[in-house]
């Protein structure tokens, strides 16, 4: 209880303490060309537009450190959950916020069902979907998968699969570490805290994840969801 509620207190200071300079910082910058009228060059609108770049990337940064300590604190709710609905729901939102983006193949197994949480499961499909739909942002024609395989002991093993850009598995340890990643922002935007949250999540179900990649031909995550103890 005392190290939630520590959480909760890093968590508000977080998200009002260090949104207030960032606030400012948004805000002089724009003072400053406003200020400067006509004098304003085209160097100094570039240092303000990288000004505002950099205030939306923490931004981003502060909204991916709350998701993950709100991971943290949130109990899990078990219930039935339809994952090819929610794989469904994802792909539909990224089809339609990436109007430019319209050869992709979306290959989702039908009735895949697991015991867990709703809500911190549509973020596990999020993240994972999300990352596939990034990475294969270069490639001509995007392939991205969701299924499921049965292991011979009847466990079932979910997979989110790419033929993007995927990385080396010598680095994969450092997937799963908040903020790090594994492509340079020039290559591909992104924080480094959705596969930390997607690891955190999947533990508190009492499941495990892990990645299979190799560079420059896809990535596929695994992940199981544990049915719930019955006492």
């Amino acid at each position: 209880e005392a190290a939630n509620r520590e959480l909760e207190t890093f968590s508000y200071s977080v998200s009002h303490d260090l949104r207030a300079p960032l606030r400012a910082i948004e805000g002089y910058a724009d003072v400053l060309i406003e200020n400067l009228g006509e004098r304003a060059d085209e160097d100094s609108r570039a240092c303000a537009s990288r000004m505002h770049a950099s205030v939306a990337r923490m931004n981003a940064l502060i909204d991916d450190l709350l998701r993950l300590s709100r991971t943290t604190l949130a109990e899990v709710h078990r219930m039935p959950v339809d994952l090819s609905a929610l794989a469904h729901e994802v792909a539909a939102k990224f089809q339609a916020e990436s109007a430019g983006r319209r050869e992709a193949d979306w290959i989702i197994a039908p009735g895949v069902t697991a015991d867990g949480d709703p809500g911190l499961l549509h973020v596990v499909m999020e993240n994972l979907l999300s990352n596939a739909w990034k990475y294969t942002g270069k490639k001509p024609r995007a392939r991205i998968e969701f299924g499921v395989d049965p292991q011979p002991d009847g466990t079932p093993v979910y997979y989110v699969r790419d033929n993007g850009a995927g990385f080396s598995m010598k680095r994969a340890g450092r997937l799963f570490g908040p903020f790090q990643r594994l492509h340079g922002d020039h290559e591909f935007p992104g924080t480094g805290v959705g596969l930390a949250t997607v690891q955190r999540i999947i533990h508190k179900h009492g499941g495990r994840i892990w990645p299979r990649a190799a560079l420059g031909e896809g990535a596929t995550f695994y992940f199981t969801l544990p049915p719930a103890t019955v006492n």
